[in-house]
């Protein structure tokens, strides 16, 4: 064969290899089906950081041994599931290939975008689940055409938008999860027509809102109804009784209202009822008690009244019964005895009365009982010890009495033991400290007596130890040193004697030491524990000095030791204490210079007395650093010297230095010129320019130029006084000639009054004021029909703020101390707000009186002793709903209404400024803001009402002539 030949050939050959790989290769990466395709595009447009769809190959024929899909035996996808993938982006809208998807689970795969509108074209779909992505937008209405599905999950995401009104043509459908997304409206009524709707949960949708619908009772196969967290409202509807399968009905945290239906009593399979946290009110339905399936009933924190139902002994599953912070009555059921699978009741904050029943003993799987804040009295049966699975035991402020049995100790899973503020009397039980899981006990505000037994020191485990306000004798055990957990002890007001035992020092977790208003004797210990943050020994007979080991007490915020009678020098290592936000060593006999260390602690901010002792020499120039000290006080010493390094203490609230030797100019600033004379007293050779400030060091050198400089500064009152007068007639004149003309008024009532903005008008003269506040002065007008408003108006027409403000919000409210805004009235010239008028006059009026003079002080304490006689405590001026509270936030809620007292003094100049509540509220705080006495929240079903709280020893000092300063921090 020809060369030339042979070489055609082969290259015939190569171009043809050639020709047929191209063919191989382009069929190999276009065989790819339109099912393939589609999943490939939505792949491209995912931001996906990992590989998880690296199976998705577009050379495959088929996609259906891909990662997360399905298909039937036809090579047809039925279904999607991938769930908790990183995928992030959009829901795929291209899937118009799958005609035969049955399935479709996206769910934790951090979708975002919308659910698509084509996703009604996919109609065989049975099963939807996207939940827990970022979904957002509307639920679509197309998704109503998909008439066999039976799953929807939508739940955690951003949906926005109402429930579809067309979801009861989804008539197939069993599980609906809208949950913990941002749907408003109202459920819709077409939700009945659901028949095999078995789950409904749409919590978390805070607005969501409107009544539950009548219709729901039409979802007979239901078996959960969840909507917690909504804006859910009215009564439920009786027709709930037809649900006859209902297992859970959660319908907590929302706004319904009225009574619990009896009909609910049909639901025969109910395990779980939780209608907690709403404004449910009327008695607890005895058709209850028919619920023998019913295991948890928590209903707390409603306004439910009568008594407690008896049969609701006939419920022997329940494990949880919550009653708490309700208006119940009457006595805790005997019948309870047959509930032996019970492991939590909890009543507190009612107004429950009786004894404890003994046959509560019968409940031998209780856990937690929880009874306090109620008017329970009687003893505490001694059967109380049969509960040997007891963790939890609340009793406190109630009216028990008795001694504490010493069977409590046979409840040996007791961890919180609380019978506070009772009448309990005789001694603690030595057994008690035998209990090795018990972390607090809290007895205080009793009557208990005798000596806190050595046997304390056997209770490792305790952590928190309240025992003041009682009348307990004898020694503090040294045996508490072996107590190596104890972080908060409170033995105050007591009559403990002897002295502090050093062995205190073992206590190494020891953050709060309460020993106040005892008799202890001896000195302060040498040995404290470091971790000390709070201690107060004021008020025993404390002798000696104290010594330099108080430096090694670093995380000392507060140390009170007033009214003993320590000596001596305050060494300087108390420098090193620089957390210290409050020093009180008033009533001492300290002696020699103040230390110059005291000024060198930075966050010294709260209180320092150092009053009634024997300190000498000049304040030291470091006292200028204080810039955060609110309170200071130095009476009763022997200090020489001027006052004008205090002088740039800008944040000062209170300053005493009576009773000592200063001399010298008194600084002259806002402060000082406004600082009672009584605080400046007995200081001959102290003086203001013009005069000496001790009225009884005042020479006649000084009286006369003194007695001018006020002649003149009244004359000049009364001139001003009397120009003023004129200015205010006359503009009064002018103006109500002015808003009589102007004819433009708007006028909006809310009530259906007959009146006239004329007959308003007419009658806003002198005579008729009942009131002046900040925005306004308030008049008594009586319309023509006979009614009588109190119509406020605003001192200036410009005030469109306030006057706004009132409207929007007064207009909305409805509630029995908030007085009813009926309507307004407004022109160019003139606002006015028309309200319910309300005869009995204010708190002031009855404090001061309606005359000049005002009540004289014994019918003021008349009043305020009537008024508060059915008071038990401070706490009972607070709300009920906040009663119960956890320590801490109780603590906050005193403290804070200690100073609005302040605020409303009858004397304006005892009325704190701004600054100054500012100042006394920073010493409100959070002692133990760890979980106390709460240790389980009431979100998690499972609630654990928080320990007891004392009322506060509020003590507000008005100087210290007496040496009478005080400072509590006891209520915690």
């Amino acid at each position: 064969m020809p060369a030339t030949l042979r070489h055609l050939l082969l290259s015939s050959n190569i171009f043809l290899s050639f020709i047929l790989s191209s063919l191989l290769f382009y069929s190999c990466h276009s065989s790819i089906d339109e099912q393939g395709q589609a999943l490939l595009t939505w792949k491209k447009s995912l931001n996906s950081s990992t590989d998880v769809l690296r199976s998705w190959n577009q050379a495959d024929q088929s996609p259906c041994k891909w990662f997360g899909i399905h298909c039937n035996s036809n090579g047809e996808v039925i279904e999607i599931s991938l769930k908790a993938v990183d995928l992030q982006g959009p829901l795929p809208s291209n899937l118009q290939a799958f005609r035969s998807l049955k399935t479709l689970v996206i769910s934790s795969s951090n979708l975002t975008g919308t659910i698509p509108e084509e996703l009604g074209e996919y109609r065989e779909l049975g099963f939807i689940d996207l939940s827990g992505n970022s979904l957002s937008g509307e639920i679509p209405m197309e998704v109503c055409r998909l008439r066999k599905l039976e799953s929807l999950y939508l739940n955690t995401n951003f949906l926005e938008g109402e429930i579809p009104a067309c979801i009861g043509n989804l008539t197939g459908l069993a599980f609906l999860t809208l949950y913990d997304n941002q749907l408003s409206g109202e459920i819709p009524k077409s939700i009945g027509a659901l028949s095999k709707l078995q789950v409904l949960r749409a919590g978390g949708n805070q607005n969501l809102k409107g009544e539950l619908p009548w219709e729901i009772g039409n979802c007979t196969s239901l078996v959960m109804l969840g909507l917690a967290e909504t804006s859910i409202s009215g009564s439920l509807p009786s027709s709930i009784g037809n649900l006859k399968r209902i297992q859970t009905i959660a319908i907590y945290t929302s706004l319904l209202s009225g009574p619990i239906p009896e009909e609910i009593g049909n639901c025969s399979e109910l395990q779980n009822l939780y209608l907690y946290q709403n404004s449910i009110s009327g008695p607890i339905p005895k058709r209850i008690g028919e619920l023998t399936k019913l295991q948890n009933l928590l209903l707390w924190q409603n306004s439910l009244v009568g008594a407690i139902p008896e049969e609701l002994g006939s419920c022997i599953e329940v494990t949880v019964i919550d009653f708490s912070a309700n208006l119940l009555t009457g006595s805790i059921p005997r019948s309870f005895g047959n509930l032996v699978k019970l492991q939590e009741l909890q009543l507190s904050v009612n107004q429950l009365s009786g004894t404890i029943a003994i046959e509560i003993a019968n409940c031998i799987a209780l856990t937690h009982l929880e009874i306090d804040n109620n008017k329970i009295s009687g003893e505490i049966p001694d059967a109380i010890g049969n509960l040997k699975s007891l963790s939890l035991f609340f009793a406190w402020q109630n009216n028990i009495t008795g001694n504490i049995p010493r069977s409590i100790s046979q409840c040996q899973e007791l961890q919180a033991l609380d019978l506070s503020y009772n009448n309990l009397f005789g001694t603690i039980p030595k057994e008690i400290f035998a209990l090795r899981n018990l972390t607090k006990l809290l007895l205080l505000s009793n009557d208990l007596s005798g000596f806190i037994p050595p046997d304390i020191g056997n209770c490792t485990t305790l952590r928190r130890l309240r025992l003041n306000g009682n009348k307990l004798s004898g020694t503090i055990p040294s045996e508490m040193g072996n107590m190596k957990g104890l972080n908060f002890v409170d033995m105050s007001e007591n009559h403990l004697v002897g002295g502090i035992p050093p062995s205190l020092f073992g206590c190494q977790n020891l953050e709060f030491l309460d020993l106040h208003s005892n008799g202890l004797t001896g000195s302060v210990p040498d040995t404290l524990p470091t971790s000390l943050q709070f201690v107060d020994l004021s008020d025993n007979r404390l002798r000696g000095p104290l010594t330099h080991s108080i430096g090694s007490l670093t995380e000392l915020s507060k140390l009170l030791l007033g009214k003993n009678q320590i000596s001596g020098r305050v060494p300087g290592e108390i420098l090193s204490c620089r957390k210290l936000i409050l020093f009180d060593i008033g009533s001492n006999g300290f002696s020699g210079e103040i230390p110059r260390e005291l000024g060198q602690i930075p966050a010294l901010e709260i209180s320092l007395n150092l009053s009634c002792n024997q300190f000498s020499g000049e304040i030291p120039s470091e006292f200028s650093g204080l810039s955060k000290l609110g309170i200071l006080d130095l009476s009763h010493n022997k200090l020489t010297g001027d006052l004008n390094v205090l002088a740039s203490m800008q944040n000062l609230v209170s300053l005493n230095v009576s009773f000592n030797d200063f001399s010298g100019e008194l600084p002259n600033t806002p402060f000082f010129r406004k600082l009672p004379l009584s605080d400046l007293a007995s200081n001959r050779g102290l003086y203001i320019s013009g005069g000496v400030v001790d009225p009884n060091g005042m020479g006649p050198g000084h009286a006369r130029p003194a007695m001018k400089l006020v002649t003149s500064v009244l004359i000049s009152a009364s001139v001003v006084l009397v120009i003023l007068t004129l200015y205010v007639l006359i503009r009064t004149r002018i103006a109500s000639h002015r808003f009589m003309e102007d004819e433009s008024w708007e006028m909006t009532l809310y009530q259906k009054l007959e009146f006239s903005i004329d007959d308003i008008v007419r009658n806003l003269t002198s005579s008729n004021v009942i009131g002046t506040g900040s925005s306004g002065v308030v008049y008594r007008v009586t319309i023509p029909n006979g009614e009588t408003l109190a119509v406020k108006k605003m001192w200036s027409s410009e005030e469109y703020g306030a006057f706004n403000s009132e409207i929007q919000t007064l207009g909305s409210i409805r509630h029995k101390n908030i007085v009813r805004l009926l309507g307004w009235g407004s022109n160019k010239n003139l606002k006015l707000l028309f309200y319910d008028y309300l005869p009995n006059g204010s708190l002031s009026s009855l404090l001061n009186g309606a005359g000049k003079g005002g009540a004289d002080w014994d019918a003021r304490y008349d009043w305020v002793r009537d008024h508060l006689a059915s008071k038990r405590d401070p706490v009972d001026m607070l709300d009920s709903k906040l009663r119960g509270r956890a320590d801490p936030t109780m603590h906050e809620m005193l403290q804070t209404l200690a100073v609005s007292f302040l605020c409303i003094s009858t004397k304006p100049d005892d009325r704190p400024m701004m600054k100054d509540v500012v100042a006394m509220l920073k010493e409100i705080r959070h002692v133990d803001a760890t979980r106390t006495e709460a240790e389980i929240s009431k979100g998690h079903h499972l609630s654990t009402p928080p320990s007891s709280l004392p009322p506060p020893r509020i003590v507000v000092s008005q100087g210290s002539s007496n040496c009478s300063f005080a400072f509590s921090d006891e209520s915690v």
